[in-house]
């Protein structure tokens, strides 16, 4: 099994550890919104959550950004109260977005307090308002989920541009995510991976499993040595 080989991607790279490859996503990051800037105008990125992208905001944060044309929406959140400590949400703001100047209403957060059904479908005239994302930012599970996408829920076969999410493998069980059509449709699409722990899903992918993350269509990987199977 080749690593370039995996399904879908457009291109993958490979990086010597987590500090590596937060630090060459971070400056893609900071390039697409120059680029989307320039040419549009503004810059509509969907963050992701979990501990690899936190280490990309860390850095993000230092970066010459043009923080006021930048539309900033999430790809999935936990239906929990506002300000949980394990909102998505939450995550970003305490590793990025309240560290620059970013107008408050530039920050598309999902209302998931509200309940899976109700949340998704407020955030889903939110996007109605815009194109389509410039980028969305993805990690993956070691089951192969993608934002709330998870492997045999019914959720990621749903057409729908932001779906509730029910019975998530792992707490919460309710949830809201984009959907599989959304995430297709941004501009760039940018799955970060590190870890060893992600060594057997990746293999899986490999294989031809069919995993939600699989389902993305030409999008960068960025990995690092742990996560590569057979490493």
């Amino acid at each position: 099994m080749n690593i370039a080989d995996l399904p879908n991607a457009q291109a993958v790279f490979v990086h010597d550890d987590l500090d590596g490859l937060s630090a060459s996503v971070t400056q893609r990051i900071a390039e697409l919104a120059a680029q989307a800037i320039a040419a549009r105008g503004v810059f509509h990125v969907a963050l992701a959550g979990g501990e690899t992208p936190r280490r990309c905001y860390e850095k993000l944060r230092h970066l010459p950004v043009d923080w006021a044309r930048v539309q900033v929406y999430f790809g999935d959140e936990r239906c929990l109260p506002a300000g949980d400590a394990q909102r998505n949400d939450r995550m970003a703001s305490d590793t990025l977005l309240k560290h620059v100047v970013i107008p408050p209403g530039n920050i598309h957060a999902i209302p998931a307090e509200l309940g899976a059904r109700e949340a998704a479908a407020r955030y889903a005239a939110v996007l109605a308002d815009i194109e389509r994302l410039d980028l969305a930012l993805l990690g993956m599970g070691e089951d192969g989920h993608t934002a709330s996408l998870f492997p045999d829920n019914p959720a990621v076969a749903s057409t729908a541009p932001v779906v509730p999410v029910f019975d998530a493998p792992k707490p919460p069980a309710e949830r809201v995510s984009l959907g599989m059509n959304t995430l297709n449709a941004a501009r760039h699409r940018i799955f970060l991976v590190a870890g060893a722990g992600k060594r057997d899903v990746l293999g899986r992918i490999l294989r031809g499993e069919p995993l939600p993350a699989a389902y993305v269509v030409a999008a960068e990987w960025h990995l690092d040595r742990a996560a590569l199977p057979g490493y």
